[in-house]
């Protein structure tokens, strides 16, 4: 290491226990409000100081590990903040890019990858593109693929291939071989660092197979019985694996089990279903001859779930399904314009209804005032039935009959609150204005168009289904829509049918 990092050094760790001093590294970071220098002043960075912020100066635990780090690089911390790899990827969050570089580039990098795996993946990748590439590959070599992975896709292809280059040859073909595969798939998400024991092995080496890899490969909940070429034989838990007589063959603990598994191109949010539903904490995926590949995880399918919820809110409402508040605003525009261009063009039929009847609302100005109402009601009715179907969709499968059985349900529920939503209004527009027949129009187009809000929210999301769209695709603006037009016309015609 060279003088001028043995110096900076020094400064960054004093010798003396008696003195606790944090003064700062390399750049001679003065403490917040040191000097009277503004913050921006004090912590100025850019991506080409990386390099003196080498992991190969990381603090030593007995330095304070990562929360000396963050105190070095200017901030202010409590000691409960950092008792989890999540609480200081939460802390890193809130920090600007240039003292994320800074904390991770201090810390070792197993600290480093356990809390670059915890930050959103958009971040991460911004970290890591702003680090050295020697500093960024090492924290990357320390990542469970499949976390290192989601990463990499964020970053700037150029730069990954970089990053790539500056791992050992098998990690690096290992990642690519990842990323080669579509991220929506089971094999874009799975991980590959498992433990394999041979079928015709006992479970006394099977055991040993474990302790001499458990170091490299995450805490495995089963152990993969495989052939020769690597072809799924079973599966053995770490409960069955300890309770077994010494000496027993693994083949024996397989016997002639049937292996849940999932095929490497299946959908994630399937294969979320299908560990749901088996409760398993990991699932097997498997090419077409069988031969295992990786593994799913649990957490990896609460990250889809959760994924595919924000996704659908998103989308219901026509925002990008993979918009997020960092989300470049030019990109925002052209994914959010043409639906609302689309729901101009729907609102413009509302409006075209209501003109048909324009007589009839300056004869009784109370119509403008109850229309919306109707509108309302049934939108809300709609919303609901359309929540209850996207989410059904999303958590599994639905067959054609089961699905627009849904429907009818959803119809039912619309009319049982219809009626009692009728009445109310019946009774409101009654002593409101104390015209029997206007309250009777109000109850009975409330009724009906309650009734078409709830038929369309459970029939949309089928319909974009059925056409090969995405059921929740701005399928909020196309209820609206039906609820809006419908829900005028109905009120609208009523009102002149029996009051003109």
């Amino acid at each position: 290491m060279s003088n001028t990092t043995d110096s900076a050094l020094e400064k960054a760790v004093p010798a003396s226990a008696e003195a606790p001093e944090i003064e700062a590294v390399n750049k001679e970071i003065p403490v917040s409000g040191e000097d009277g220098k503004s913050e921006e002043q004090q912590y100025a960075w850019n991506p080409g100081d990386t390099a003196d912020y080498s992991i190969e100066e990381e603090l030593s635990e007995e330095d304070g590990g990562m929360e000396e780090a963050i105190r070095r690089c200017g901030s202010d911390i409590d000691s409960e903040d950092f008792v989890h790899a999540a609480d200081r990827a939460e802390h890193l969050e809130d920090l600007p890019l240039n003292k994320q570089v800074c904390v991770l580039s201090h810390l070792s990098p197993e600290e480093a990858a356990e809390a670059l795996a915890e930050l959103d993946e958009e971040m991460a990748s911004d970290v890591l593109e702003s680090m050295d590439a020697d500093d960024a590959a090492q924290i990357i070599a320390e990542m469970d693929p499949d976390d290192a992975v989601d990463i990499l896709e964020e970053v700037d292809e150029d730069h990954r291939d970089i990053l790539l280059s500056n791992l050992p040859q098998e990690d690096a073909e290992q990642l690519r071989n990842l990323l080669s595969f579509d991220p929506d798939t089971a094999a874009g998400v799975m991980n590959t660092e498992i433990i394999m024991a041979p079928y015709e092995s006992t479970v006394d080496e099977a055991i040993q197979i474990i302790r001499s890899e458990l170091e490299e490969k995450e805490m495995p909940y089963y152990v993969y019985v495989v052939d020769d070429l690597e072809v799924l034989k079973g599966v053995v838990s770490l409960r069955d694996l300890m309770l077994a007589r010494p000496g027993t063959a693994m083949e024996d603990m397989v016997g002639r089990q049937d292996v849940i598994s999932v095929q490497f191109d299946a959908d994630k949010a399937e294969v979320a279903r299908e560990l749901a539903h088996y409760n398993f904490i990991c699932l097997p995926v498997v090419d077409r001859e069988e031969h295992l590949m990786g593994v799913i995880t649990h957490d990896d399918v609460l990250d889809i779930v959760l994924e595919e919820a924000s996704s659908d809110m998103l989308g219901m409402v026509g925002a990008g399904q993979d918009e997020t508040v960092d989300t470049p605003w030019t990109r925002s525009v052209n994914i959010r314009l043409p639906w609302l261009i689309i729901n101009m063009c729907t609102s413009s039929l509302s409006a075209f209804i209501v003109s048909l009847f324009e007589g009839s609302i300056a004869e009784m100005a109370l119509l403008a005032v109850l229309m919306p109402m109707v509108a309302n009601q049934a939108g809300n009715t709609g919303q609901q039935a359309l929540a209850v179907m996207i989410r059904q969709l999303a958590t599994e499968s639905f067959d054609a009959k089961r699905s627009w059985g849904a429907v009818v349900r959803e119809s039912k529920i619309g009319l049982g609150t219809g009626l009692v939503m009728a009445l109310l209004a019946y009774l409101g527009v009654l002593l409101l204005s104390g015209n029997n027949l206007l309250a009777f129009v109000m109850g009975f187009s409330l009724l009906l168009d309650m009734f078409l809000g709830a038929i369309a929210g459970g029939a949309i999301p089928l319909v974009l289904r059925s056409i090969g769209r995405d059921p929740a695709q701005a399928s909020s603006i196309f209820l609206t829509a039906l609820t809006d037009s419908g829900g005028f016309f109905i009120f609208l015609g009523l009102a002149t049918f029996f009051l003109f």
